[in-house]
Order: C-alpha cells, then sequence, then structure tokens
C-alpha cells in the first residue's frame, strides 16, 4: 500500500515538472492591441447640405460645355463661389432651355441659372433670387462715329433694332419720333446691316453687341454712349430660379451675393469675362 502511494506522488511530481517546463517553452503571450487613436479631424467644414444648379450651358460666355463637357462660364463661376459660402456641395448640370423650369418644379435640381431674366410670369411660377447680373441696352456704330455720348446725338440717324424685342420698345418709346427706325428679324441682322453701313447704330444687349465686335466681322465697330438702364421696358436682369418653398435655400443663396459683391469677389469674377460691370 505504502509503495502504491509513493508510485502516485512520484507520478504527480513528474506531471507538475513536466507541466512547468512546457509552460516554459511557450512564446510569451502577446500584450491586448492599444486601442485605436481617433482618425485626424479634418480641417474643412463638412457641406451642410446637397444641392444640384442646373443651366442651358449654350449660352457664352455666360454658361456653356467646358472641354469636358461639363458646366461652366461667367454663372458658373458665381453658382461655384456661392456654394461655398453656403457650405453646400454643388454638382451642375445641362438641361434643354424649355425642360428648366418644369425640371425645378419636378425637384430634378434645385437651382436654375441660366441668364433667366425675372419676368412677372416668372415670379407667380418661381422662388427668384436676387438679380446677379443685368446687361443694360447700349448703341454700337463704326469706330470713330461721333456718337459716343447721351443718346440724342442718334437723333435723326438710321438706328436698327430687333424686332418684336423689349430694345424695340425702348428705341420706339425714345426714338420713334427723331430717328429712322429699321428692323431686322434678328440682331445678327442689323449688326450686318451695320457692317455694310446701311445704318448708322444698332440698339440692342450691350454684352451681345460687345461679343460681336470682338469678332473678325465686328471690328469695324463698338460701343458708344451710355448705358440704358429701364426697368419697366428692358427689365431688371437676371435672378436664379428656385421653388418658391424652398425659403431657406434662396435667403442663403442671397446671402452668399450679397458677401460676393460687398467683400469683391463678384468684381473679380466679373473681370475675368467682361470689360465692363454687369451689376
Amino acid at each position: 500500500m505504502r509503495l502504491a502511494l509513493r508510485a502516485l506522488a512520484l507520478l504527480v511530481l513528474l506531471l507538475a515538472v513536466a507541466g512547468v517546463a512546457a509552460a516554459q517553452q511557450r512564446p510569451p503571450a502577446k500584450p491586448a492591441p492599444a486601442p485605436a487613436k481617433p482618425a485626424p479631424k479634418s480641417p474643412f467644414t463638412p457641406p451642410a447640405f446637397k444641392i444640384t444648379v442646373a443651366t442651358e450651358a449654350a449660352f457664352p460666355p455666360f454658361n456653356y460645355l467646358d472641354r469636358k463637357g461639363m458646366p461652366a462660364g461667367f454663372e458658373m463661376e458665381l453658382a461655384q463661389e456661392a456654394c461655398q459660402r453656403m457650405k453646400a456641395e454643388c454638382e451642375f448640370a445641362a438641361f434643354k432651355w424649355d425642360e428648366l423650369i418644369p425640371g425645378l418644379i419636378d425637384k430634378k435640381f434645385d437651382i436654375i441659372m441660366s441668364s433667366m431674366e425675372v419676368t412677372s410670369e416668372r415670379r407667380k411660377r418661381l422662388g427668384l433670387s436676387r438679380r446677379y447680373y443685368l446687361s443694360p441696352g447700349a448703341f454700337i456704330a463704326a469706330k470713330g462715329a461721333p456718337f459716343d455720348g447721351p443718346p440724342s446725338l442718334l437723333r435723326n440717324k438710321r438706328i436698327g433694332i430687333q424686332k418684336d424685342s423689349m430694345h424695340a420698345d425702348w428705341a420706339d418709346k425714345s426714338f420713334r419720333r427723331s430717328a429712322q427706325l429699321k428692323r431686322y428679324n434678328t440682331l445678327a441682322e442689323a449688326l450686318q446691316a451695320l457692317a455694310s453701313n446701311e445704318i448708322d447704330a444698332v440698339f440692342g444687349d450691350k454684352v451681345q453687341l460687345w461679343l460681336w465686335s470682338q469678332k473678325p466681322e465686328g471690328k469695324c465697330c463698338e460701343l458708344v454712349g451710355q448705358d440704358i438702364k429701364d426697368n419697366q421696358t428692358l427689365g431688371i436682369g437676371v435672378a436664379a430660379g428656385l421653388r418658391r418653398e424652398d425659403a431657406k435655400l434662396r435667403d442663403a443663396f442671397n446671402k452668399a451675393l450679397a458677401e460676393m459683391l460687398s467683400d469683391g469677389t463678384y468684381k473679380k469674377i466679373n473681370d475675368k469675362y467682361f470689360p465692363f460691370a454687369l451689376n
């Protein structure tokens, strides 16, 4: 009996010694991983919301498609700057002119910036922003012509106008009895008549007249006289179109425009495209 107990004790001792040796041969346990450090905070404020700005992209230099097929131009730069100030992530999309207002109402996009003149009919359907540009009426005549002063210098002269236009309405009101008004189907036809010395001047949209004067066929001529601004006849300018219920977005957009005008940003963008102010 004693021998059996001694053998059992010896066996237990041998097993204990073997366990200690095995434990010493095992690799040390890996320490628990340290808690992950939080990602560094971005220095940029995340966008507050996302919106889509739509344009026709067919009225350069105000809006057009660049070489990559993306909307670009004067209005798109104004929109991008406004988006940054509103802390909005903005996408830009091109649509046909007739699709712009229906698409806005159907919520396919959120803002129209496409040289859309403010009219009473559009005020009824849309929530328009403040004006962001105005191209006044102007005269263009042959270089060196003695008309660079008040419009009254053009009395008794031959003035070309595009018929059934707001510029024709102003000319009728102002020159019907004092000048020879020549009506043309298009502004291009009136300008061609000017280049051919068939008329003495053309009255129309200042930007369009200036753009023509920069082309080879318009090198003969230059803008003359004073800008013509008449809210009743020539309108109050161009605004962005928004849905009427999006009052907060309209207010944020208007605030961004006001800041751009006051701090000189608007002028910098304006000067990239035109040699004269549009607001």
